[in-house]
């Protein structure tokens, strides 16, 4: 009865249409999720991802869970997961995707999931990294360990959002370190982030751990733009 009176008072909304979600939803209506733009490429085998990252950097496997559309109703997930505190989101998204690459065997033998890191100075404005739980959520499908100490962010860089792709790939230059190398030695990795555009970040990341002896690296992304 209580919590009827407060989902009276305070509706709770569906984050990608602002529309009120009904009792059995949670996070994303049902429309919503029938509606987002999923892209498949894990079960599709597709290599759109990989083909980003092609030339730059050696991954074993890659995917997105949606295609990002300016606008739209991805954008407008990843925004509020971001920018207005909506962590829910990303366990809502981790747990789809998660349940999805459980299936399949490349995947299933992920030994760490890291999500990209953040600069420590935002990491404290933003009081979270946005992919955490997203990365929490997919570990706990696949059996594997989370670890969000192995990966540094170490220059601490302005918005890549509207960069041109060559300012890009400057600004991806030794941004990151990486912790305790020896205890990732002989790992298959899964690396998450929110959006992947032109991959300089997640190419960066895969350069500094690949000085990691005998690493097998794969990506899975919220969205690929």
């Amino acid at each position: 009865m209580f919590q009827s009176v407060i989902n009276l008072l305070f509706p709770k909304v569906c984050y990608a249409c602002l529309n009120t979600l009904n009792d059995n939803e949670e996070n994303i209506c049902v429309n919503c999720r029938h509606d987002l733009p999923v892209t498949n490429f894990h079960f599709d085998n597709t290599d759109t991802v990989k083909k980003v990252l092609y030339g730059r950097a050696e991954i074993e496997n890659a995917t997105a869970l949606f295609r990002f559309e300016k606008k739209g109703p991805v954008q407008q997930l990843i925004h509020g997961l971001k920018y207005k505190g909506y962590e829910t989101i990303g366990i809502t998204l981790g747990d789809w995707l998660g349940s999805e690459l459980k299936t399949l065997p490349q995947y299933q033998n992920v030994d760490v999931v890291i999500p990209v890191p953040l600069h420590k100075k935002k990491l404290k404005k933003r009081g979270y990294n946005q992919v955490a739980k997203f990365g929490q959520q997919i570990a706990e499908a696949l059996h594997a360990e989370y670890r969000d100490d192995v990966l540094v962010k170490v220059t601490n860089t302005a918005s890549q959002v509207n960069k041109i792709r060559f300012a890009r790939w400057n600004n991806n230059t030794e941004l990151f370190k990486l912790n305790d190398r020896k205890t990732m030695e002989n790992k298959h990795i899964l690396l998450v982030d929110d959006l992947i555009t032109t991959g300089a970040t997640l190419e960066a990341c895969i350069n500094v751990l690949q000085q990691t002896k005998n690493i097998k690296i794969s990506i899975a992304t919220m969205a690929i733009a």
